[in-house]
């Protein structure tokens, strides 16, 4: 029992990073909440769902086009709605109630389109998982582990030792001086954007082949991702690994001894405890100043 929970853990917590790493490289660009993060989330299942259940894709074909699509819908995100605002000097609280407003459209039209009821792209028959010292996993749960552990490293390696990565540290920090240094930060921002949203919609789809998929999936999943860069650390993957880790396995182990009602309550008292023990997170800097 205890191996399968640990498991489970590690499996969640894949899916978590993927997530927050995600939404942290946006977020600490634009420095504002980017709810419509969740329904690129959602997206990304959608998309290979159309391709793969509706068109007959193959897979191999339907999943690249999605994670592509996703990126694309993160830039149209940014280039129609976030950068003429940002280019007004809207406000942080102006971004957020647009990102929420797009959130609510998208996800409204995901409804209307595919219907409320829940879909699968999963084509074979559910079969029991493989026996690992006493716990079960099944093939899609083993490609989400090394999938996460690939992008986030790759991740990692890209903002640490890359020029675009170095750029998008650049503007993190101060987008004026950026500018005024010759980075082209409409540019850093689109490039953001793009790997933000793709790492969601992989997230999306690797979540669609293993649990199926709603329309409203993507609010849930952002918050637990939310709570994994906070109780991480806002500027560090690893932090942020961490964070997702520990969430995964605090609510499996909380499930298991208090039932899964109180999967959700178990996430953000663990957001709380961080918020007053520790607030910058594992591996984060101390907070100087916070940006809704």
């Amino acid at each position: 029992m205890i191996n399968q929970l640990i498991l489970n853990g590690i499996i969640a917590g894949s899916v978590y990073t993927l997530i927050a790493v995600g939404f942290a490289v946006i977020y600490r660009t634009v420095r504002f909440f980017h709810f419509a993060h969740g329904v690129v989330f959602t997206a990304g299942a959608y998309f290979t769902y159309l391709f793969k259940a509706l068109l007959g894709w193959p897979i191999i074909v339907a999943i690249p086009t999605s994670i592509g699509l996703c990126a694309m819908l993160g830039v149209i995100i940014e280039t129609s709605v976030y950068r003429p605002l940002r280019h007004k000097s809207s406000s942080s609280l102006i971004q957020l109630l647009a990102s929420l407003g797009i959130y609510i459209v998208l996800q409204n039209i995901l409804s209307m389109v595919f219907g409320d009821d829940t879909k699968t792209i999963r084509s074979s028959i559910v079969k029991e998982g493989i026996n690992i010292l006493g716990a079960r996993i099944t093939p899609v749960q083993i490609t989400i582990i090394i999938v996460s552990l690939l992008l986030v490293t790759t991740c990692f390696l890209f903002l640490k030792y890359t020029k675009v990565g170095q750029a998008m540290h650049a503007v993190a920090n101060d987008p004026e001086l950026a500018n005024m240094s010759g980075i082209e930060t409409d540019r850093v921002i689109l490039y953001t954007f793009a790997i933000g949203s793709a790492l969601a919609g992989i997230a999306g789809i690797l979540v669609a082949l293993d649990v199926d998929m709603t329309p409203t999936m993507g609010m849930n999943a952002l918050m637990m991702g939310v709570v994994a860069v906070i109780i991480g650390g806002m500027g560090s993957v690893p932090g942020i690994a961490m964070g997702a880790l520990l969430l995964g396995m605090a609510q499996q182990f909380g499930v298991w001894k208090i039932g899964s009602q109180w999967q959700d309550a178990i996430a953000f008292v663990i957001l709380l405890i961080f918020l007053l023990f520790r607030p910058q997170g594992f591996l984060g800097n101390k907070i100087k100043k916070a940006t809704i």
